[in-house]
């Protein structure tokens, strides 16, 4: 910055998200598989994901949480309403999975209805199931209404979290921000306001979703700086 650059305000990036209210306790640890997060900001839909989440006392983590923090981070910097809407059956779409409800529900009539949960999510994540639709633990599957129901399948297809924050630096994979990437030359790393100054890596403006990305990013502009340095000798 005390050489003429200008630098895009530093945040962290693939970082876990800070739930309000936290997680219920059951959940922490807990990791899921094959469902989907959607982030929405002010009620708009930014983005989806499909993959993993993992449950912390704080909030979420994991590859599809890490991957969409850093519009949730920028949105939350905003001012702005941050959301994430987990489909914990993203493998089915709402009229099959209706169907598997129906099904179980008839086939296990005789049984509480905490009991056929455990059919259909970890039993970690019954406690929350029960509290979040008001359907009674003891009411047998038989019993269950057309209304209760849609109200599971809602919350199946629909697990809502609200984000207040996001974890710290420490916690942080990567950074966002950094120098503007207009003030460098991309095609050897070299500043365009000061001669012989190189740039690259987490220095930059420049970060990616998780996978090995960031680190192909820092090689990459590492060896194409220290190339370019070399001719210029």
């Amino acid at each position: 910055k005390a050489l003429g650059h200008t630098i895009v305000p530093i945040r962290p990036a693939l970082v876990p998200l800070e739930i309000e209210g936290g997680i219920h306790p059951a959940l922490a640890g807990l990791e899921l598989r094959n469902i989907e997060a959607q982030l929405f900001i002010d009620g708009k839909k930014k983005r989806q994901l499909f993959g993993e989440l993992h449950f912390k006392k704080f909030g979420v983590s994991g590859p599809t949480i890490l991957t969409l923090s850093g519009d949730a981070v920028d949105g939350l910097r905003a001012g702005k309403h941050v959301e994430l809407l987990i489909d914990l059956k993203a493998a089915l779409n709402r009229q099959k999975l209706d169907a598997r409800l129906i099904r179980d529900f008839e086939k296990r009539y005789k049984e509480p209805f905490a009991d056929v949960l455990r059919g259909l999510l970890p039993a970690k994540m019954v406690p929350l199931c029960l509290e979040q639709t008001n359907i009674p633990p003891n009411k047998l599957a038989g019993e269950i209404s057309k209304k209760e129901r849609k109200s599971l399948l809602n919350w199946l297809k629909g697990l809502r979290l609200e984000v207040k924050s996001y974890r710290s630096f420490k916690e942080a994979i990567v950074t966002a921000g950094g120098v503007n990437l207009k003030e460098v030359n991309p095609r050897t790393m070299e500043s365009k306001i000061v001669s012989g100054l190189y740039l690259v890596g987490e220095l930059l403006d420049l970060n990616g979703d998780t996978g090995g990305y960031n680190l192909q990013a820092a090689f990459s502009t590492g060896w194409l700086a220290g190339n370019s340095a070399g001719k210029e000798e």
